[in-house]
């Protein structure tokens, strides 16, 4: 995983404000609500779902909040209909950034995502102008904070899962899979005791960009910021090699 580490990641929004982590919950509904709409409100027949409900509880969403989104997306209570949205870009000094939205406004969001570009030192692109540095992965995370786990059982659980590839830490233990399969590699390990952290499919860059210019990482981290603020934003991939110590900023 060249020593970019989704731990490292998940350690820093560990520290997010309550706000910020409303957020993240109110993202979630919104991606249970388009799936159930999609595909049916049984998490046994919808894998995408069930998925999704592993999501929701790995960032301690209350099992009623869940519930309450899966059932109102079932009924006629939810009026608006949402659209998946990619946009493609350069943050300062020609990062690759992603960015995958949920919307019920296409305009609204354009705007907003482009706005934060040209604020911030980038431009937003034309589809396909980043997304080729990327490569959809399965990312599973398993906690190994209290570092109980045993690398060699660790290492026959993978082989005997199909992943392909993974990195063991003092912390955590990274997982690379298919994309179509990382639901069940993420049931596996569960059904083997696992502790998961996180479960889900990621854009990760085959390439890594630098910034030495702090004018540069001022600017990438107030777009990350905005981006990731923003309600309709789902997920920001990109491929800044970001420094531990900004990291843990």
């Amino acid at each position: 995983m060249s020593g970019h580490s989704k731990w490292k990641n998940i350690m820093h929004k560990k520290g997010k404000t309550d706000a910020q982590r409303a957020k993240v919950f109110t993202k979630i509904g919104r991606e249970i609500m388009v799936c159930v709409k999609e595909g049916g409100a049984d998490p046994v027949a919808n894998s995408k779902l069930r998925d999704l409900i592993a999501k929701a509880k790995q960032n301690n969403v209350p099992n009623d909040n869940i519930d309450r989104v899966i059932k109102k997306a079932a009924g006629d209570g939810e009026k608006n209909n949402y659209e998946t949205m990619v946009y493609e870009g350069y943050g300062p000094n020609g990062v690759a950034v992603i960015v995958e939205a949920l919307t019920d406004n296409k305009n609204r969001t354009a705007g907003d995502v482009r706005h934060y570009f040209d604020k911030f030192g980038g431009n937003l692109g034309t589809t396909g102008c980043v997304s080729y540095m990327f490569q959809r992965k399965g990312i599973i995370v398993l906690d190994n904070e209290d570092g109980s786990l045993d690398e060699e059982t660790v290492m026959e659980d993978c082989m005997e899962a199909g992943v392909e590839d993974f990195e063991f830490t003092d912390d955590a233990v990274e997982i690379d899979t298919d994309p179509n399969s990382c639901g069940e590699v993420r049931e596996y390990f569960e059904n083997k005791g696992y502790k998961i952290i996180s479960a889900e499919v990621e854009q990760v860059p085959s390439s890594y960009t630098q910034l030495t210019d702090p004018e540069h990482i001022r600017k990438m981290n107030l777009l990350l910021d905005s981006l990731e603020d923003n309600d309709d934003v789902q997920n920001v991939y990109h491929n800044w090699d970001q420094p531990e110590e900004e990291e843990e900023e």
